[in-house]
C-alpha cells in the first residue's frame, strides 16, 4: 500500500485509485496568483467552507492540494466531498505520535483522497549523527525547518495553491487568518476554508460525518505536533500552549 517514490524525495502515496482530478490549468505567474488571492479573500469572506473549497479546486485543478497534520481529518474530509481524489499532503517527520499516524492511515483507507506522505531528506538517526541528538531540544527552529518546512516546500513544488486547517480561534497569532491569502515567500495561494470556524463548528462537523480524530485529544492534549515538542495542556491554557512549551516559539514555520 505504501510505495517509495522512485525520485528518492521521500514521497509515499498512501491513497488507492483516486478519482480523476480536474484538468491541470496553465501555470500562473506570482502576480496573477496574488490578484486571484486578493479578490477571493474579499469575495469568499463569510461564505461556507464548502464554497471556499469548491472555488479552490475549480480554480487550480490538479495544481491544488490539501495539507493535514492529521490532528483530525476535517479538512481532508471536506475536500473529499467537494473534489474526490484530491491530493492530501502529510509531513511524516519521523517524530509523530502513533495516534497521529493512525489518523493518516485511516484517512488513506477510508476517504476518497490521495494521501501523499512526505518525509524529510534525513531520517531522525541521520540527523542525530550530523547535528547531534535531540536537536529539537536545543534548536527547535532548525529541527522544524529540516523536518517540516523544507519537506513542505518540496511537496508544494508542483502546486499553485494549498489548503490548511488554520482557524482564527486557535491562538492570538492566528486571529486574523484570511480565508484566502497569497503567500509571497512561497509564491502560492493559501486557502483556509475553516478559518472562521469555532471549535464547536469543528465538533459538529466531526459528529455529523464521523470524521477520524486523533485519540490524544481525549488524553489532555490541546494541539498535537511531534512527540518531543508536545505536552498536555492545563485547564484554562491556550490550546497551543503545549507546543514547544520550554521555548518562546508558537509556530513550526509552516504558517509564517
Amino acid at each position: 500500500m505504501s510505495i517509495l517514490n522512485a525520485s528518492g524525495l521521500g514521497l509515499i502515496n498512501l491513497g488507492g485509485s483516486p478519482a480523476a482530478a480536474p484538468a491541470d490549468p496553465a501555470r500562473r505567474s506570482p502576480e496573477e496568483l496574488r490578484e486571484l488571492a486578493l479578490q477571493a479573500a474579499r469575495d469568499l469572506e463569510g461564505r461556507p467552507a464548502e464554497e471556499i473549497a469548491k472555488w479552490a479546486t475549480d480554480t487550480f485543478g490538479a495544481r491544488f492540494c490539501v495539507t493535514s497534520s492529521m490532528a483530525d481529518a476535517v479538512v481532508a474530509h471536506l475536500f473529499s466531498r467537494v473534489a474526490p481524489g484530491v491530493d492530501v499532503v502529510f509531513l511524516d517527520t519521523g517524530l509523530h505520535f502513533p495516534e497521529t499516524l493512525k489518523v493518516r492511515d485511516t484517512v488513506a483507507r477510508t476517504m476518497n483522497v490521495n494521501v501523499r506522505s512526505i518525509r524529510p531528506r534525513m531520517t531522525v538517526g541521520q540527523q542525530d549523527g550530523e547535528y547531534g541528538p535531540r536537536l529539537f531540544a536545543r534548536n527547535p527552529d532548525e529541527c522544524c525547518f529540516m523536518r517540516k518546512v523544507e519537506p513542505l516546500e518540496r511537496a508544494l513544488a508542483d502546486y499553485d495553491s494549498w489548503a490548511t486547517g488554520l482557524r482564527r480561534d486557535e491562538s492570538p497569532t492566528r486571529a486574523n487568518t484570511p480565508v484566502v491569502a497569497f503567500d509571497a515567500k512561497k509564491g502560492k495561494v493559501k486557502v483556509n476554508p475553516i478559518a472562521a470556524w469555532t471549535q464547536a463548528d469543528v465538533d459538529r462537523y466531526i459528529s455529523r460525518w464521523n470524521v477520524p480524530v486523533n485519540e490524544l485529544f481525549k488524553k489532555g492534549y490541546g494541539s498535537i505536533g511531534c512527540w518531543p515538542c508536545t505536552r498536555r495542556t492545563k485547564a484554562g491554557e491556550d490550546p497551543r500552549a503545549g507546543r514547544w512549551a520550554m521555548f518562546e516559539k508558537t509556530e513550526c514555520g509552516l504558517h509564517v
